[in-house]
């Protein structure tokens, strides 16, 4: 089937394959288990006035969310087979997929402007979750292979069985329990490990309560969209709830110290490996947490930068950092 063409979302990478937004006829052909939660949102601020642009599902809806991304990973990424079991966090795919291109483009850096390919290329994954997500893509865009780690092995047991059923992936993809919570790449990275980068979606709150409160907000939002969406759309659709469970199992949504603590951990913990990994990252969602991480980084020596990304209206951000020198970073194999 020829894809529909919609309006190019010119924020997103040039390489991401959402650009264009979701082609909700290609998508529930694929998956037809999305079609019960697509309806055409009469509000809609596109261009077109075809039904096919107007075309939406309830993003507070967690199984919306989840359908939608069985959809994108079947029709984009060859994955047949994915789930993630309630309350885990539900990753929005194109934001996720803008990580592993930028990521991609700091590593050409490297490697005189190509983007480096295949197997030999290793991401360490810190925090998997249960959804895979990263090395999905990473694999099945540019070939990578990965270590995912997580201090919750359910999460793992999870990942294990996304693995297992898509062979694919039972080559790239190796999974290991990070056994101490205190700690992020000790008891992971070995003397004899390289890994080409690191990737990080670290918790972003403090405590439960604020993670809790952060999330109701979250869905509050996102529902009251959706029911200005609906209220010329599908009838039975017109009251739509909160849903408590949008997505985040504790260890995912907060850690002691939020954001900033784990992301300052991740910087003195790195210091002991400067030349088994080529770049560190890892996201940053709050930017007034950047001054203090900039000063940890340069406090350890690291040469570093920061990646802007944006989707739609909300803008994100990841930051890189090394131990090596320009000569020693264009002297990695890849």
């Amino acid at each position: 089937m020829k894809p529909t063409k919609n309006t190019e979302k010119t924020t997103l990478h040039p390489r991401n394959l959402h650009r264009f937004g979701y082609d909700f006829k290609l998508l529930t052909l694929n998956y037809p288990e999305l079609s019960e939660f697509v309806f055409v949102n009469e509000h809609s601020s596109g261009s077109s006035d075809s039904e096919q642009t107007k075309q939406t599902i309830d993003f507070s809806n967690p199984d919306a969310v989840k359908a939608l991304n069985n959809a994108l990973l079947i029709t984009n990424y060859d994955i047949q087979n994915w789930d993630i079991p309630a309350n885990f966090l539900c990753p929005p795919i194109p934001g996720r997929a803008d990580y592993i291109h930028f990521l991609a483009d700091l590593l050409a850096t490297a490697n005189n402007g190509v983007i480096p390919e295949g197997e030999n290329v290793m991401g360490l994954d810190v925090g998997i979750g249960a959804n895979c997500i990263y090395p999905i893509l990473g694999n099945s865009i540019y070939g990578w292979s990965f270590v995912g780690t997580d201090i919750d092995e359910n999460a793992l047991q999870n990942c294990k069985k996304i693995i297992g059923q898509n062979p694919k992936l039972t080559e790239a993809v190796s999974l290991q329990l990070q056994v101490n919570s205190r700690f992020i790449f000790k008891n992971i990275i070995t003397p004899e490990d390289r890994f080409t980068f690191t990737i990080c979606n670290p918790p972003f709150h403090s405590s439960s309560e604020e993670a809790a409160k952060n999330n109701l907000r979250k869905v509050n939002n996102l529902a009251s969209n959706a029911s200005k969406a609906m209220t010329r759309g599908r009838t039975e659709r017109n009251e739509v709830k909160p849903v408590l469970n949008f997505g985040g199992h504790n260890a995912e949504l907060w850690c002691e110290g939020g954001e900033l603590g784990f992301v300052k951990q991740m910087i003195f913990e790195s210091v002991k490996y400067p030349m088994q990994c080529l770049w560190f990252t890892t996201l940053v969602s709050k930017q007034s947490n950047l001054n203090t991480i900039y000063k940890t980084l340069n406090h350890v020596g690291a040469i570093h930068k920061t990646i802007e990304m944006a989707q739609g209206q909300k803008t994100s951000r990841f930051v890189a950092w090394t131990f090596m020198s320009e000569s020693q970073q264009k002297a990695w194999k890849f």
